[in-house]
């Protein structure tokens, strides 16, 4: 373990085995516990990763959570093929009540000290305008809010959803219209909330649920759905289950209460195993797996940071390959036997051996006026 201390913050390596590099970053003064967690940078010079801010009850349950959500960052960039490393970070703090300049300065000053191998952005507690106070003490941010950046990612990981629920209608039903089908949504958040609402304007019916059930109750009045109690939406009859909210959700002990012919949404780690992938695959339920479906926002802020800057149509046209490469897994998939999150990981285990889709050129952070 090495430790650099300077004014009050503090950062310890942490070994974990197949982990590039992760460090804890404290600074008692302004109540900073946070992780940063780089899980592999095969396929570029530096990792990508949402900065989550959430009251986690311990250290050791940040750290499972951390290394879970970097992992599978690795696991989108390469088949997303977006040229990125895996990574991610937590900050263990309640962002209704102890998100302060402060803490976020001392969690920028923490990134700059890995010298551009972590780059952070927006993620569940952490908004665009965080990541711009985090951007004070950085370089290393993207998704802000201003002329040269892409701003909130939530509208693209959205559509990417969209997309992924068009491919899975498509493998059902012969046509990839949402018209007339039931989609249940597991959060209405930033990304669950624009679902809902490209959802209803393609016809589709929509059941919803949140831990904030008012925030669910009003996207089902504007939007003609149904809400439901956060643990009822398992049991809800419907063609596609969306999860939009935390990950680990579908596990062997609540498999059995699905409802759904399909499952295709924004959270991250769906599964708490892969084994979970194959009890679906088992049971007929067709698994669109995340770590594609959700790539959405990782596209759409990695087009910030090539040297010609930012053009929103070709993101958009980018995140539309979802459809593409989500129906390429669900043949692979048949054709072998196989669950669909195994055909995913084949991909993603050959894209990492060969480099496919390291990125070739520098990265230029436009906000800083720099690149490395």
């Amino acid at each position: 373990m090495t430790s650099i201390v300077k004014e009050q913050l503090s950062l310890e390596e942490i070994t974990v085995p197949g982990f590039h590099k992760i460090v804890k970053a404290t600074h008692p003064g302004v109540g900073l516990k946070a992780i940063i967690s780089i899980h592999d940078v095969r396929l570029g010079k530096a990792a990508m990763g949402g900065t989550r801010i959430y009251p986690y009850k311990t250290m050791e349950e940040a750290l499972f959570d951390v290394t879970r959500l970097s992992r599978g960052m690795t696991h989108k960039s390469a088949i997303a093929q977006c040229g990125w490393g895996g990574a991610k970070s937590v900050i263990i703090a309640d962002p209704k009540r102890d998100k302060t300049e402060e803490l976020l300065h001392a969690f920028g000053e923490a990134v700059t000290r890995l010298e551009g191998l972590y780059i952070c952005a927006e993620d569940s507690g952490c908004s665009p305008q965080d990541i711009a106070v985090i951007a004070e003490k950085t370089p290393y941010a993207v998704g802000l809010p201003h002329e040269k950046s892409s701003g909130n990612p939530s509208p693209f990981t959205a559509w990417g959803v969209f997309r992924g629920i068009q491919a899975v209608m498509h493998h059902l039903f012969g046509s990839d219209s949402v018209a007339g089908k039931t989609v249940a949504i597991q959060g209405v958040g930033s990304v669950g909330a624009r679902l809902a609402e490209l959802l209803f304007w393609h016809g589709a019916k929509i059941i919803v649920t949140d831990i904030h059930l008012d925030n669910a109750e009003g996207i089902a009045k504007q939007f003609g759905g149904k809400c439901v109690k956060p643990d009822e939406i398992f049991e809800q009859p419907c063609d596609v289950f969306a999860p939009c909210a935390m990950g680990g959700i579908i596990y062997s002990k609540n498999i059995d209460r699905l409802r759904c012919r399909a499952i295709a949404g924004a959270a991250n780690n769906q599964l708490l195993s892969d084994a979970d992938g194959q009890e679906l695959h088992r049971l007929g339920i067709l698994y669109a797996p995340d770590f594609l479906v959700n790539a959405g926002g990782l596209i759409n802020v990695t087009e910030e940071t090539y040297e010609k800057g930012y053009n929103p149509f070709i993101a958009r046209n980018k995140i539309d390959e979802i459809y593409t490469q989500l129906k390429l897994i669900f043949k692979i998939a048949s054709q072998k036997g196989i669950s669909t999150q195994a055909a995913a990981m084949e991909l993603v285990d050959y894209r990492l051996k060969y480099q496919s889709g390291r990125r070739a050129s520098s990265i230029h952070m436009h906000h800083a006026e720099m690149s490395f």
